[in-house]
């Protein structure tokens, strides 16, 4: 989707760079995310979608650290400031929108094949609310 054919990807393993899924938590409810990420020489670069619609991310990564920090852009609309640190389990963090609204967020690669399907459910442990709550809010 969004990635280019290089052979200058990423090859550290807390950065694969491919598809990707997670949730962010808004007024104490999570919400489903999806997205495709490329992770290469420090950037990062992606596009997705969530309750609100399609995004695209732009951001960077530290390898040595971990750190993580990208902003989430809706087309037209506005955008979502991350930051994070990865590990083994994905990516870990708090966003914010301005100063008007801060949450947490975890996402990870997606994991192919049905055997992996059980553990992707488990990773979220509550049920994710219809997004009846979210806040849109226009520039």
């Amino acid at each position: 989707m969004f990635l280019e054919s290089n052979d200058k990807m990423e090859m550290h393993p807390d950065f694969p760079s491919g598809d990707w899924e997670g949730f962010y938590i808004q007024f104490n409810v999570k919400y489903k995310m999806e997205c495709n990420l490329e992770f290469k020489n420090g950037q990062i670069k992606g596009g997705g979608s969530d309750g609100i619609g399609s995004f695209c991310w732009s951001g960077s990564y530290d390898k040595e650290t971990g750190t993580v920090t990208m902003t989430k852009t809706y087309s037209g609309a506005h955008s979502v400031y991350y930051k994070g640190h990865a590990d083994e389990n994905g990516i870990w963090g708090t966003w914010r929108i301005e100063s008007y609204f801060t949450g947490g967020f975890h996402i990870w690669p997606k994991k192919q094949g049905n055997e992996n399907a059980k553990e992707e459910v488990n990773a979220v442990e509550e049920p994710i609310e219809p997004e009846k709550e979210l806040v849109i809010i226009k520039k």
